[in-house]
């Protein structure tokens, strides 16, 4: 790494990384969403540990991002929350990996 040009536009990465997705609890949601077709909330309660008001909050930042879909329901008198990723949200984890991975291969090797 002997070009500081080149250092700079490589730390300019870490400063442009989406902060909707750089959170490690919406990282966590969204690593999980982008494996399954949809979720609900009590199946990504579980999987990433946070407390419902927590999941909740993370959920409602997704959403207005743009990132994820919320859909409420009733099974049999019993609510349900699906959520799923959206194809948007899709894309933003993909430029997330692809950032992650140049930072981690240019900077930190």
């Amino acid at each position: 790494m002997s070009d500081p040009a080149s250092m700079y536009e490589d730390l300019n990465t870490i400063a442009d990384l989406d902060r909707l997705v750089h959170s490690p609890a919406r990282l966590m949601i969204l690593a999980i969403l982008s494996t399954i077709e949809a979720s609900d909330f009590t199946f990504l309660l579980q999987q990433t540990g946070l407390t419902r008001g927590n999941l909740s909050t993370h959920l409602a930042r997704l959403e207005e991002g743009g990132y994820i879909t919320v859909k409420k329901e009733f099974v049999d008198r019993i609510p349900r929350t699906l959520i799923r990723l959206a194809p948007e949200g899709r894309e933003a984890v993909e430029t997330y990996r692809k950032d992650m991975k140049l930072i981690i291969d240019r900077l930190l090797t």
